[in-house]
């Protein structure tokens, strides 16, 4: 189960998060009647907000600048193509190991000619706003830091954890077996990256709801804050995608 409350103000440099949120999660009330955040809930914020929160407004004021700033967060480039309005698309993998379109660099929904870095440490941020959460409500929900990519071979964006405390982001079934008897050799699943796309269905960019609480999922919410979702990212040894198919 997923709420977005409403009254999410601004966010400007320099904001604490945690307090300006403490008062919209107070609020949130739930179809049992119940109200506000628990220890096993989990809060999802979109980036965006923790970005500004942060600082990470760049200037943007012309193509130029933005290119520069996309330079400035890329690591390797994996594929581009011309624009039809003369630009390039980049999809680049960024100094945080995510592939994304334009290393994750964003000029929507800010001022004209700036536009938005992720956040510098997006496991970081989710701790400091976790730990905010809990001196202030009383309670210690998972956190977890949220923004949009594409996928390869697959039309449509969805959400995906570039940060996360208090939660198990990996769920390793290895070992297990099915319900014939067999063994599962493979399968992990991607518990943090569910988590933010189900918070994404009832926040989104266009309703103005930039944080999402997302309740049933307490047996992966943890005391500690855990390794974060930097350890999704698949280590160079596992990219099977990064070379060609003779190579691998």
């Amino acid at each position: 189960m997923a709420v977005a409350p409403e009254g999410v103000p601004n966010v400007t440099a320099s904001d604490d998060l945690a307090a300006l949120l403490t008062p919209v999660l107070h609020g949130v009330v739930w179809p049992d009647g119940t109200a506000g955040v628990g220890d096993g809930d989990v809060v999802v914020i979109s980036s965006k907000v923790v970005s500004k929160a942060e600082g990470r407004l760049v200037a943007a004021r012309d193509d130029a600048e933005r290119e520069s700033a996309i330079d400035g967060e890329t690591v390797r480039v994996v594929a581009e193509r011309p624009k039809p309005d003369g630009g390039r698309l980049r999809i680049v993998e960024n100094r945080l190991g995510l592939v994304m379109a334009a290393a994750g660099v964003d000029t929507s929904d800010v001022p004209p000619g700036t536009a938005l870095l992720l956040p510098e440490d997006p496991d970081e941020s989710a701790r400091q706003i976790r730990r905010g959460l809990n001196a202030r409500l009383g309670s210690r929900p998972g956190v977890i830091v949220s923004d949009t990519a594409g996928r390869p071979w697959r039309r449509g964006v969805v959400d995906m954890a570039i940060g996360a405390a208090g939660i198990t982001v990996l769920s390793d079934l290895r070992g297990t077996r099915d319900q014939y008897g067999r063994e599962l050799e493979t399968t992990v699943i991607g518990v943090a990256d569910e988590i933010a796309a189900a918070a994404e269905l009832v926040k989104g960019k266009i309703s103005g709801r930039p944080v999402a609480v997302v309740r049933g999922m307490a047996h992966v919410v943890t005391a500690e804050d855990g390794e974060g979702a930097g350890s999704l990212v698949r280590p160079p040894e596992e990219d099977m995608f990064r070379r060609g198919v003779r190579e691998t």
